[in-house]
């Protein structure tokens, strides 16, 4: 005879739920300068902000969390340079539930990350926007296997041009803008030499500052407006370096976004 098999009661589901009284509020936010250097330029967006985060951890610094089920910690990016750019400017601020010495913090989080990761500076922040305080950044692109002169008549060229068409891919596809508008100023420096196995080879030194505008124009940007004016195409991959972001006086210089802070002078609300 064939045994009936009695179906077993489903478990209740149990609906989960967020802690009670949330997470604790941010009482102190703190602005931080890092750089990228040498290999670690190569790293990502993505793959920087899981170091952070875990370096965070290691150094034991009482982050504040957003709510819901699953928080995450309080940090905002500002700007970061693209991957495979090297940069001396680089910036984020953190939301913090106990107030922290901002220069205990700074050695702990450097020791915590990997050498090439640099925090380089850390302040309360007084108020305002990060984001708001940058304006344009300053890029020194080196450029092997191209002579001064060479680059000095595709300068000349682009500046004199009122617009530049340059063609880019992005996330929504192809994309053309001007890449000229955005360049507040293109200098050749003076002539570097970069070994080789036969000697020395000429490396073009490009100093180059860029308003911050939609879409971004990008150094590799401004370089492809070369291509379009004088055909300049540079034999190997240039070396990119962020050496500041921030404000853009009349002067053409770029005033690091942290001095507000430093200076304790309160813009808004944060």
């Amino acid at each position: 005879m064939e045994r009936t098999r009695t179906a077993e009661p489903e478990e209740p589901t149990i609906a989960r739920k967020q802690p009670e009284g949330g997470q604790a509020p941010v009482v102190q936010r703190i602005r931080i300068r890092y750089a990228k250097r040498g290999p670690l330029r190569f790293t990502s967006h993505r793959d920087f902000a899981r170091a952070f985060e875990r370096a965070l951890r290691r150094a034991g610094v009482p982050m504040a969390y957003s709510q819901g089920f699953t928080p995450h910690p309080k940090i905002s990016y500002a700007s970061a340079a693209p991957t495979g750019v090297a940069s001396e400017a680089e910036y984020l601020e953190i939301g913090l539930q106990a107030e922290t010495d901002p220069a205990a913090l700074r050695a702990a989080l450097d020791a915590a990350l990997s050498p090439g990761l640099d925090v380089l500076d850390a302040v309360v922040a007084t108020g305002g926007s990060l984001a708001d305080r940058i304006e344009a950044s300053h890029w020194r692109i080196e450029l092997p296997q191209v002579t001064p002169e060479t680059l000095r008549a595709a300068v000349t060229e682009f500046l004199a041009r009122d617009e530049v068409a340059v063609e880019r891919m992005t996330k929504q596809g192809r994309r053309t803008f001007d890449a000229r508008a955005a360049v507040v100023r293109a200098e050749v420096g003076d002539e570097a030499a970069v070994p080789s196995g036969v000697g020395a080879v000429p490396c073009a030194i490009l100093d180059l500052v860029v308003r911050q505008v939609t879409p971004a124009v990008r150094p590799d940007d401004v370089l492809s407006g070369f291509r379009v004016v004088a055909d300049l195409v540079p034999p190997v991959s240039p070396r990119v370096t962020r050496l500041a972001q921030g404000m853009l006086t009349a002067q053409e210089t770029i005033v690091d976004p942290l001095e507000a802070d430093r200076d304790g002078v309160r813009i808004g609300d944060s």
